[in-house]
C-alpha cells in the first residue's frame, strides 16, 4: 500500500508541476499574440478595386494593387498589418494600433491613381504608360530636385503628346499629371495655382508640351528634396491604372480595445475556473486531471495561434473560451464510458481501457463535424469571422491531441498505480452501491430516467416544437429580423463621452450632421451605440469624429458597411449554412446511414430556426458574427446527436445483433441509448454554457449577440438531440419493422378454449 501511495504522490507532483508551468506560461504567450482592432484600436478599410477607364479589372491589376498597398502600409510603422484580397476585386486593410486613422486613410487612398490629363481634365493616359517602380529622384537643368519617369509605352505617349502639342490654343498645350484625380471634385483650372504642392493639391505637375515625343520625361517644379522623395515613393508604389473605392471602414479607439480586452479576459478566466470546479465536482480526481489538461490545452491553443501568425480578436477569444467548454466534452464522453463499465462490475484497469476504446470514434466524429463547420466559416467569413474560424480549427485539432491522448496518458498513469482500485468514488465518482456484484445475475447498471419513455414523449416534443414554430413564423413575418448594418448597410457609431448623453440630444446631433439615426443602444451609461441608415464616406466619417470630439470630448468607434459589402455578406451567409448542412449530411451518412443523417439534419434545421425565431421575438440584432454562432451551434448540436446515434448503433449490435424485428425493440434501443447518454449531454451542455453565460454577464458588449445566439442554440440543441433527432429516426425506421403480434379477442377466446382441461383427455 505504501508503494502505491508513493507512486500516486510522485505522479501528483508531476501533474502539479505541469499545472503550475502552464499557469505561468499562459500570460506571456497571450501577451505575445497579435491583437486585432477590437482589442487594441486602429483602423480597417475595405476597398473595391476599379479600373480608371471603366474596363474590367483583371487578377493582375488586383494583385499589383495589393502589392502597392502593402508598400504604403510599411510607412505607417504598424507592427503587424493585415492586408487580404477578398473575392475578385476587393482588398481589406487592417492597421491595428494605428493612432491617426485620418492620416492612414488619406495615405492609402493615394495609391495607384496616377493619370495624365489635359488642362480641361480630359484623361490622356493612365499609369500603365509607365514602367512600374522605375521612377527615381533626379535634378532638372537648373539643378533643382525633380522626378524622372521611365516610359514603357512609347507609342501611346507619342500619340498623347502629339495631341496636346497640336492644340490651336497655345495656353492649352500642357500635360497635367494627377495623383488620385476625382471626377467632379478636382480640376486644373481650380488648382493650377497650387499644382506641384503635394500638401495642398493632388495635381503633381503641369508641363508644357511643344512637340510630340516618345522618351523618358522629368516632372519638375518647385519641389523640395523631401517632396521629390515622397513623390517617387508614391509613383513607384502606385503606378497602376486602377482606383480604390472605399466600401466599408471601421475605426476603433485604443481605449475601446483595451476595455473590451480586459472585460473578455475576466469573463474567460471566470468561465474556465468554473468549468474546472464543475469537472472536479462531477468526476472528482479524474476531473482534477482533466483541469490540468485543460490548462495545457489553453496554452497549446494560444501557442499554435501564435505560431501560425493569427490575429486575436474578440470573437477569437470567445472561440477559445467556448472551445474549452466543448473540448471538455472529449473527457466527459470518455469518463461516462469508463463509469458505465465500472457500473457493470468491470475492474478499473479493464474499465479504463474499454471506456477509452469505445469512446474514441464518438469523439472523433463529433470533432470532425466541428472541423467541417470551422473550415466553411473560414472560407466564407469576413475578417472577424475568419479569426473565430481559425481559432475554432486550432481548438478542434488541439482537442484531439491534448484533451484525448494527453488526458488518457496522465489519468492512465494514476490508474496504473492500482491505488484507486478500491477508491472509485474518489477517482471518478462511482459509489460502491452503484457497482453490482460480479457473481450475481444482474450486472446492468441503474440508469437515469429508467421509467421515462423518450419514444412515446416524442409526439409531445413535436407539438411543443410545432407551437414554437408557429410563434416563430408569426414573429418573423410581422416583426422580421433586427438586421445590423452588416446585413442592411449603413453606419454604426459607438460613442464614449465620459458622461451620459440623452437620446434626445444625440438625435438632434445627428440631425444637425444630416444623418438618419434610427437606433440607440446604451451598452453602459457612457457607451452608446447609434445605427445610421446612411453609409458614410471617408470625409463624413472624419467630420462625425471631429464633431463629437469638439462637442463632447468624445471618442468614437465608427463602422461603415456599403450595399456592396452587405450583399456579399448575405450571399456568403446563405452559402455557408447550405454547404455546412450538406457536408454534415454526407459525413453522417458515410459514418452511419442516410436515415441517421436525415434525422440529424432536420434536428439541426429545427435548432437554426429556433435561434432565428428567438432573435426575432426578442428583437436582438443579427450581425455577421451571428452567422458564426449559428454555424457553431450546427457543429455543436450535431456533436450531441452523433453521441446518441453512436450509442443507438452500438446497442442495436450488442443487444439485438442488428436485427430489430419489432417497433418495441426499436423503441427499446432508443430509450436505452438516451438513458445511457442523457447525463453526458446535460453535463457537456453545462460545461459549454458556463463560459457562454460568463461572457454574457462579464464580457464585452461587442459580442453579446454572438453569445446570446450560442446560449439559445445550446439549450435548444440539447433538447433536439434528446427528443427530436432520436424521435425522427424512430419514425423513419418504424415502417421497416412490425409491432409485436397481439392476439385478437377471438384468438384469445380460442386459446382459452384450447387450454380447457377435460378429465380423461388432457388432465
Amino acid at each position: 500500500m505504501k508503494e502505491k501511495k508513493f507512486k500516486v504522490i510522485k505522479e501528483m507532483i508531476f501533474v502539479s508541476l505541469i499545472f503550475i508551468l502552464m499557469a505561468v506560461l499562459v500570460i506571456p504567450i497571450f501577451n505575445s499574440l497579435n491583437y486585432g482592432l477590437d482589442l487594441q484600436g486602429g483602423f480597417e478599410v475595405l476597398y473595391e478595386v476599379k479600373s480608371i477607364d471603366d474596363k474590367d479589372v483583371t487578377k493582375d491589376m488586383v494583385t499589383n494593387t495589393y502589392k502597392t498597398l502593402a508598400k504604403r502600409i510599411d510607412e505607417f510603422g504598424v507592427s503587424e498589418p493585415v492586408i487580404t484580397v477578398e473575392g475578385d476585386n476587393k482588398i481589406r486593410v487592417q492597421l491595428a494600433g494605428v493612432t491617426n486613422a485620418e492620416k492612414a486613410r488619406e495615405s492609402l487612398s493615394k495609391v495607384a491613381n496616377l493619370t495624365f490629363r489635359d488642362v480641361d481634365d480630359n484623361l490622356l493616359l493612365t499609369s500603365d504608360v509607365l514602367r512600374a517602380g522605375k521612377a527615381k529622384v533626379t535634378t532638372d537643368q537648373y539643378g533643382k530636385p525633380a522626378v524622372a519617369l521611365s516610359i514603357r509605352d512609347n507609342e501611346a505617349f507619342y500619340r498623347a503628346t502629339k495631341q496636346v502639342s497640336s492644340n490651336t490654343d497655345e495656353s492649352k498645350r500642357m500635360m497635367v499629371i494627377w495623383l488620385d484625380f476625382e471626377e467632379g471634385v478636382d480640376s486644373y483650372e481650380a488648382e493650377k495655382e497650387t499644382c506641384g504642392s503635394l500638401e495642398s493639391s493632388r495635381c503633381l505637375s503641369a508641363a508644357g508640351v511643344s512637340q510630340a515625343f516618345s522618351s523618358d520625361v522629368i516632372i519638375q517644379g518647385d519641389f523640395t528634396q523631401e517632396e521629390v522623395t515622397e513623390l517617387v515613393n508614391l509613383i513607384n508604389s502606385g503606378s497602376l491604372p486602377t482606383r480604390l473605392e472605399e466600401v466599408s471602414s471601421k475605426t476603433v479607439a485604443a481605449s475601446f480595445g483595451a476595455h473590451s480586452l480586459e472585460k473578455t479576459l475576466v469573463a474567460g478566466v471566470v468561465g474556465v475556473t468554473l468549468i474546472m470546479l464543475f469537472m472536479i465536482a462531477i468526476y472528482h480526481f479524474a476531473g482534477f486531471v482533466s483541469s490540468v489538461v485543460l490548462m495545457i490545452y489553453t496554452v497549446a491553443v494560444f501557442a499554435t495561434f501564435w505560431v501560425v501568425g493569427g490575429t486575436l480578436t474578440l470573437p477569437g477569444i470567445a472561440a477559445v473560451v467556448i472551445g474549452i467548454g466543448m473540448a471538455v466534452d472529449a473527457n466527459v464522453i470518455s469518463f461516462s464510458r469508463i463509469k458505465d463499465e465500472l457500473k457493470k462490475g468491470t475492474k478499473l484497469q479493464m474499465a479504463y481501457k474499454l471506456g477509452n476504446k469505445s469512446s474514441f470514434m464518438t469523439i472523433f466524429d463529433s470533432n470532425f463535424t466541428t472541423l467541417i463547420v470551422a473550415i466553411i466559416l473560414f472560407i466564407f467569413g469576413e475578417t472577424s469571422v475568419k479569426g473565430f474560424a481559425t481559432m475554432l480549427v486550432i481548438s478542434t485539432i488541439v482537442t484531439m491531441c491534448i484533451m484525448v491522448f494527453l488526458n488518457r496518458y496522465l489519468l492512465g498513469k494514476f490508474v496504473a498505480t492500482k491505488y484507486f482500485d478500491d477508491k472509485l468514488n474518489f477517482l471518478i465518482g462511482v459509489k460502491k452501491e452503484e457497482i453490482p456484484d460480479i457473481n450475481s445475475k444482474k450486472v446492468e447498471p441503474k440508469l437515469a430516467f429508467s421509467k421515462f419513455d423518450f419514444v412515446k414523449s416524442r409526439k409531445a416534443s413535436y407539438i411543443i416544437s410545432g407551437i414554437f414554430f408557429i410563434i416563430g413564423i408569426i414573429s418573423l413575418v410581422t416583426s422580421g429580423l433586427n438586421l445590423g448594418i452588416d446585413f442592411k448597410g449603413g453606419t454604426s457609431v459607438t460613442l464614449n463621452a465620459g458622461k451620459e448623453i440623452s437620446k434626445k440630444e444625440l438625435k438632434q446631433d445627428f440631425k444637425t450632421l444630416g444623418y438618419d439615426a434610427y437606433e440607440f443602444t446604451y451598452a453602459t451609461d457612457h457607451n452608446i451605440i447609434i445605427n445610421l441608415s446612411d453609409s458614410l464616406t471617408k470625409e463624413e466619417v472624419m467630420n462625425t469624429e471631429n464633431y463629437f470630439q469638439k462637442k463632447y470630448d468624445a471618442k468614437t468607434d465608427i463602422g461603415v458597411v456599403s450595399n456592396v459589402v452587405k450583399d456579399e455578406l448575405i450571399k456568403n451567409a446563405i452559402i455557408s449554412v447550405i454547404i455546412a448542412s450538406i457536408a454534415i449530411v454526407l459525413y453522417v451518412s458515410f459514418r452511419f446511414t442516410f436515415k441517421f443523417a436525415l434525422a440529424g439534419i432536420l434536428a439541426l434545421f429545427h435548432d437554426v430556426f429556433a435561434i432565428f425565431a428567438l432573435f426575432s421575438i426578442f428583437h436582438l440584432e443579427v450581425s455577421s458574427i451571428f452567422i458564426a454562432a449559428v454555424l457553431s451551434i450546427i457543429g455543436y448540436s450535431i456533436n450531441d446527436t452523433i453521441v446518441t446515434f453512436d450509442r443507438i448503433r452500438e446497442n442495436m449490435k450488442v443487444k439485438y445483433k442488428n436485427k430489430i424485428k419489432t417497433k418495441e425493440q426499436l423503441a427499446d434501443v432508443i430509450n436505452l441509448s438516451l438513458r445511457q447518454t442523457i447525463a453526458r449531454s446535460v453535463i457537456t451542455t453545462i460545461t459549454t454554457l458556463i463560459p457562454v453565460v460568463s461572457l454574457i454577464l462579464l464580457g464585452s458588449h461587442e459580442i453579446i449577440t454572438f453569445n446570446l445566439a450560442l446560449l439559445f442554440g445550446l439549450i435548444v440543441g440539447v433538447y433536439s438531440s434528446i427528443f427530436t433527432a432520436s424521435g425522427l429516426w424512430y419514425d423513419f425506421n418504424k415502417k421497416d419493422v412490425k409491432s409485436t403480434n397481439k392476439k385478437k379477442w377471438y384468438e384469445e377466446e380460442l386459446h382459452e378454449k384450447e387450454e380447457l382441461t377435460v378429465k380423461g383427455i388432457n388432465h
